[in-house]
């Protein structure tokens, strides 16, 4: 039947494909694991298995190409009130093509998820940078942290990010994406391959996470 594998992607039967992205065709692998455990699309782990940072292989054809990757939860703070979606817990740019997160550049350094109420999806999400680095550095300003931010937001993420910036839980409200892409300057995986832009939505993953190890 047409459409019915689509139907059974992970990414559409959790609603990540809606909530947080557009619809988009896969174009890199991306594997997540934290620590024996590989994250299949769905899966679910418990908070104590996340405490610590997950190494994060990205596909790709070779390291002149580099990717960004951007960790988040919709359902913060509670899956009945998310009312700090997207919050951003971990984002790296700069990552050469075929190798790992640990390779990039930690914009934003990684945020253990300890939800409190309900059952939250986690979405790790990479974008293709197109033809340029970022160039972001460790210690960066807040505006050069927001800059990326409000990029990553028209590339395919359907709200704002809202980062932790300088280290500090102070979140940065962005202007809502919806009507407001810039066609001239960005485009999403599916748009006008000849148009510049700064990334493409390249790939995600997602996991469940409960409020307790219970």
């Amino acid at each position: 039947m047409a459409g019915s594998g689509r139907n059974r992607d992970p990414l559409v039967v959790g609603r990540v494909v809606g909530d947080v992205l557009d619809a988009f065709v896969r174009s890199t692998n991306l594997k997540v694991t934290y620590g024996s455990k590989t994250v299949s699309n769905g899966c679910e782990l418990k908070p104590s298995m996340v405490t610590h940072q997950p190494r994060v292989e990205v596909g790709g054809n070779d390291m002149r190409t580099f990717y960004t990757l951007v960790m988040v939860d919709p359902d913060a703070p509670s899956p009945s009130d998310p009312n700090l979606r997207e919050y951003l817990h971990w984002l790296v740019t700069d990552i050469p093509g075929t190798t790992a997160a640990s390779f990039g550049q930690e914009v934003m350094c990684y945020e253990s998820p300890r939800p409190t109420m309900g059952i939250h999806r986690l979405v790790f999400v990479l974008f293709q940078q197109l033809g340029r680095r970022w160039g972001v550095r460790p210690g960066a300003s807040d505006s050069v942290r927001a800059r990326v931010a409000s990029e990553l937001q028209h590339q395919g993420l359907r709200r704002a990010l809202q980062p932790r910036l300088a280290g500090r839980r102070r979140l940065l409200q962005l202007p809502a994406r919806d009507r407001l892409r810039r066609q001239k300057d960005l485009q999403l995986a599916n748009d006008d391959p000849d148009r510049s832009a700064a990334c493409s939505l390249s790939s995600s993953s997602m996991l469940y996470i409960a409020g307790s190890d219970n």
